[in-house]
């Protein structure tokens, strides 16, 4: 059944080559579809916007009010405001228990749409249809939504570390540790997966790391389903898309030149991701000598020969990886980004190959840190240094007792062995470990 949407907030209908999947909810998450309930061609009834959640199977959403949002961001003040991608500004927010019945006190995260911006209607109309009944641990959750007059809100459940991109690649995050690394590619990988595996599949169309978001104990989670559509239909091969849209460096190659469209499409994203996690590189960077401006072209001849593994690597992970997951990632991340779309793995295949890296014990030791405390002239103790690279503080030792060069000394040899000459990220005090996320019992740090 297909409808036809009466009030401002669904007038605009999408393309009759665009319906869109609205699957019931029948089981706990993961929950997968019983039943469709599409937009298309063929027009029923005509609903308002306070039936539209009920309307369809499944739907969880809540319906807010503009001076709802407005309270609960502040007045969309600036210290409330996170970014702002294609869609619009995003602003945090707090929604308190009181609000709707039913409804969680939490923070949360409130997408206004630009009416100037990249995206529209449509794409606001398809994060609701798709996120206001998809549920899935890795896919972000859609709270409600807002539509007054021109204005288009999305309320979400606050991802506090914000996107992988910010996370990989902005000098002043820590470097992500390599355990870490793959259970984000392990994750956004079961995600995908869950789309792909519907009755009817979804196609998400955009995946990219600036689409991939964190919770506080980084779990990824799929966001910005404004571009998603539906997969083709059991007697066709692909769908048609008549506008190509996506991201430049991370859109399959045949989707580009033909405009058809599949899961496999999704499957290539996912290698540009995966290899982004791999090199610590970005999909496109200008930045960058001709040959090494393209993820792909460059990693590419690396990705399938073992033999050339630390050229491939993040050069900020100082070697802490394993030797052997990194080989097995590089080798699913090359076949993710065949050229022919046919020999692309499926997505419960990727996450089949990814799933034993997390408990490979090849994972080289940390080097030793130790903070040494420093007696200031209140006779306060105070801890000033941090010896690393095996430098391990002694009674004899003069330059451990003063902090040392030792150091300076280590932090220069291990510049020098860099593969590349690029400036390491800045390490702050988020700074965390594999060990710390993965090894230490609860409660430890």
């Amino acid at each position: 059944m297909a409808l036809k949407m009466a009030t401002c907030c669904f007038t605009n209908t999408l393309d009759s080559k665009e319906e869109l999947v609205h699957p019931k909810q029948s089981s706990p998450s993961p929950q997968r579809p019983s039943h469709v309930l599409g937009i298309g061609t063929n027009h029923g009834p005509e609903i308002s916007i306070h039936e539209f959640s009920n309307s369809i199977p499944g739907s969880y959403l809540y319906v807010f009010t503009h001076d709802e949002l407005r309270l609960v961001t502040n007045n969309f003040s600036l210290a409330n405001f996170l970014g702002e991608g294609g869609f619009g500004a995003v602003y945090k927010g707090f929604i308190h228990d009181g609000l709707r019945p039913g409804l969680e006190a939490q923070a949360v995260a409130v997408k206004v749409l630009d009416l100037e911006g990249t995206q529209g209607h449509k794409e606001w109309l398809a994060e609701v249809i798709y996120l206001g009944q998809l549920r899935h641990p890795n896919l972000v959750k859609l709270i409600g939504y807002s539509c007054e007059n021109d204005q288009r809100l999305l309320v979400y459940e606050y991802m506090s570390r914000g996107n992988l991109e910010k996370l990989l690649f902005r000098r002043h995050c820590a470097p992500l540790p390599w355990l870490t690394r793959i259970k984000i590619a392990l994750e956004a990988a079961k995600g995908l997966a869950f789309l792909h595996d519907l009755s009817k599949p979804v196609i998400f169309r955009d995946l990219k790391a600036a689409n991939i978001l964190l919770d506080a104990d980084y779990t990824a989670k799929l966001s910005d389903f404004g571009f998603a559509r539906d997969g083709p239909e059991e007697d066709k091969t692909h769908v048609s898309t008549k506008n190509i849209v996506g991201t430049k460096g991370y859109a399959a190659p045949e989707y580009i030149m033909t405009g058809h469209l599949t899961t496999m499409s999704d499957v290539y994203s996912f290698g540009v991701v995966l290899s982004e996690l791999l090199t610590g590189r970005r999909s496109v960077d200008k930045t960058r000598p001709k040959r090494q401006q393209n993820l792909v072209d460059w990693a590419r001849p690396l990705l399938k020969d073992p033999k050339k593994i630390e050229r491939l690597m993040d050069p900020t992970l100082d070697g802490q990886y394993s030797i052997e997951g990194s080989k097995i990632a590089a080798m699913l991340a090359y076949q993710c980004l065949s050229k022919h779309a046919k020999s692309r793995p499926k997505m419960s295949a990727v996450i089949k190959v990814m799933e034993p890296i997390l408990d490979l014990k090849d994972m080289p030791l940390a080097p030793f840190v130790y903070v040494v405390p420093t007696e200031q002239s209140n006779g306060s103790t105070h801890k000033n240094r941090s010896l690393s690279n095996g430098h391990r503080p002694n009674g004899n030792n003069k330059d451990d007792e003063k902090g040392g060069n030792n150091v300076e000394d280590g932090e220069k040899q291990n510049e020098e062995r860099q593969i590349e000459k690029e400036k390491r990220p800045l390490r702050t005090q988020g700074v965390h470990s594999d060990s710390a996320l993965y090894k230490a019992p609860h409660g430890l740090g």
